[in-house]
């Protein structure tokens, strides 16, 4: 598994993006992925998830209702439409996978064996 995060940028407050995680190893359909975000000086954190299955997705309270998570298993690719952004957005995105998350787990960066290289977002206000 390769995993390839494009889609950063810098935007203005207000603004969106969308982020890309692309699998340019084995196909994605049956991995779970998530992105996590790591702002500067902070902890890593976790932002949204699709589990492998595409049954369920999971969202940090904190983007909820502002970023969207969804897959295209015919590209393996995972798209993090990101809407509304904010200062508090500015962070290097990661996306992560892996085909044997559960469902509990999702939300935790351990459960994640394979790991993009980041995209870095900044939001300016």
């Amino acid at each position: 598994v390769q995993l390839q995060a494009s889609g950063g940028g810098s935007v203005q407050a207000g603004g969106s993006l969308r982020l890309s995680c692309a699998n340019s190893g084995r196909t994605f359909r049956s991995y779970a992925v998530a992105w996590f975000r790591q702002a500067p000086g902070m902890d890593r954190e976790f932002v949204a998830a699709i589990h492998r299955t595409g049954s369920g997705i999971y969202y940090a309270d904190s983007v909820k209702g502002r970023f969207a998570l969804s897959r295209d298993n015919a590209r393996n690719t995972v798209y993090l439409q990101m809407n509304s952004l904010g200062p508090m957005d500015t962070a290097v995105y990661y996306c992560a996978a892996d085909p044997s998350v559960i469902s509990s787990s999702m939300r935790t960066q351990s459960a994640y064996r394979y790991w993009g290289q980041g995209t870095e977002v900044t939001v300016s206000s």
